[in-house]
């Protein structure tokens, strides 16, 4: 996997810094107050910073930018970025600044002059965050990215606050990695085995195959996969750091490696996106790797659906009518709402056999929630306001969108089969609340659920505040968040 750049936190020693090769980073607050680095590198380099500091440009930039001086005289470094960022920042700004960094680095080796600044961690999360190159099919030489040191005053202290934050960092990279790889590299197996690697970190984890999940019953999900060639599966793993015997928490996540449409074939425009479709799937995975690396005091059990949606003589047909585990009948109306047959089989399941405290499901699912809420926000269902406030609280203090959308009985009707319980859609209007009005249907009267449509920010065309273009990785923060605040013991 893509792995965060090392980042090391050391004592200040700014009589080293005019012999430091890279790039030196220093900071100035909004009215031109420069801290103990960035006076000792305008010193070497004759008021530079100063005089950059008084111009246009770093008055009109926005905090958290970075301009820079290249080739400073009096110093052996290519250039000095000069962070506009006060000493007290707030963590989404100090990520962001480290954000910005990042994409001023390259590959250079850096030297980041924090000194008292607070939430130097923070800022090294968002350098680690943005740092991120899914480059692993390209050929040639790769330059690797330099060494990145944080001189600050405590350094013990601020390494310790960046531990779990180097946890969060390998768990979006995960993430991304997944979400990112074509669909011929990550194949159901391919992506079952990379799951099953991370028993080493302490995760407990299954692999339910197809003959196994036919005798549980889970014929909705069987039905998504059986027109290809990859087996369908579903994993399970499962992190005991919390008290024993007491029930855990369950992620759900859809694992869709390709989505064709199946016999409702999509247009061929755009089909090559569908690699992304197992983004629910892939943020339940980065969320346990996270909980596993920085060793979360509380029990939470991850399952992931995996299946290829593909049409062949095998294939799932309009019209056909599949059992479901928990033994409502549902009508297939459109091959193309494949990620909620796979999600109510693994729902019931996790239910049946976790008895979990409560549950939130993941998936790229309607196309109707980009048309609602764009790529600013991932739609959340719930039927618990306790756990919505929680997961929109979590959201929010992760700098990660999240919109709270309506639930009701009324849309139900939508979803109304004359031959069976339910059919698989409900028409054009609210599309993704008859989702997870379905959804809802395997979901137990006492389990406090979520249903989080991360279709528009699994993946995007335009990089964000801390990812490049492609798989952003949303979610993992925020559940890990969800998970230390609600449920650590």
């Amino acid at each position: 996997m893509t792995t965060p750049a090392e980042i090391q936190f050391k004592e200040v020693d700014l009589d080293t810094v005019a012999q430091a090769s890279g790039k030196v980073v220093v900071f100035v607050d909004a009215d031109g107050k420069l801290d103990a680095g960035a006076r000792k590198v305008n010193t070497l380099t004759r008021k530079a910073v100063a005089r950059l500091v008084e111009g246009d440009v770093f008055e009109k930039s926005a905090p958290g930018d970075v301009v820079a001086l290249n080739y400073p005289v009096g110093m052996d470094a290519s250039a000095v970025l000069v962070v506009k960022l006060g000493r007290r920042p707030d963590s989404q700004a100090a990520r962001k600044a480290g954000a910005q960094i990042a994409k001023a680095q390259g590959n250079a080796e850096l030297l980041v002059l924090a000194g008292t600044i607070n939430r130097a961690d923070e800022i090294a999360l968002g350098l680690a965050l943005r740092n991120y190159k899914f480059d692993a099919h390209k050929t040639g030489e790769k330059k690797p990215i330099g060494k990145i040191a944080f001189m600050v005053s405590k350094p013990e202290e601020v390494a310790k606050s960046a531990e779990p934050m180097a946890a969060i960092a390998e768990g979006v990279f995960f993430t991304r990695d997944l979400t990112n790889e074509p669909a011929n590299i990550l194949t159901t197996d391919d992506f079952a085995a990379r799951l099953a690697a991370m028993q080493e970190l302490g995760l407990d984890v299954e692999i339910l195959e197809e003959d196994e999940l036919e005798k549980l019953g889970m014929r909705t999900l069987l039905s998504v996969g059986q027109g290809s060639a990859s087996p369908s599966k579903v994993v399970v793993m499962s992190w005991n750091g919390g008290t024993k015997g007491d029930a855990p928490f369950a992620l759900v996540g859809k694992g869709v490696v390709f989505d064709t449409g199946g016999i409702s074939l999509k247009p061929a425009g755009g089909m090559e996106d569908m690699t992304m479709d197992m983004g629910g799937a892939g943020v339940v995975a980065g969320v346990m790797r996270t909980l596993a690396l920085r060793k979360a005091k509380a029990n939470v059990v991850g399952l992931v659906g995996l299946v290829e949606n593909m049409p062949s003589g095998t294939a799932t047909r309009p019209g056909d009518v599949v059992r479901s585990m928990k033994g409502d009948t549902v009508e297939i109306i459109n091959t193309d709402a494949e990620g909620r047959l796979v999600l109510a089989d693994v729902l019931w399941y996790a239910q049946e056999r976790f008895k979990p405290t409560g549950m939130i499901n993941l998936a790229t699912l309607t196309g109707a929630i980009l048309v609602a809420l764009g790529n600013e926000n991932a739609g959340v269902f719930s039927n618990s306001d306790d756990l919505s406030d929680a997961l929109l609280k979590a959201a929010g203090s992760e700098g990660e969108g999240a919109w709270r959308m309506p639930m009701s009985k009324a849309y139900d009707a939508l979803i109304k089969s004359n031959i069976a319980d339910m059919k698989n859609v409900g028409g054009r209007n609210a599309g993704s609340i008859t989702a997870a009005q379905f959804l809802q249907r395997f979901v137990k009267d006492d389990v406090p659920w979520c249903h989080l449509d991360i279709a528009g920010t699994a993946s995007v065309k335009k990089e964000t505040a801390l990812a490049p273009a492609g798989a952003t990785g949303w979610g993992v923060m925020t559940l890990n968040r969800l998970i230390a605040d609600k449920y650590e013991s």
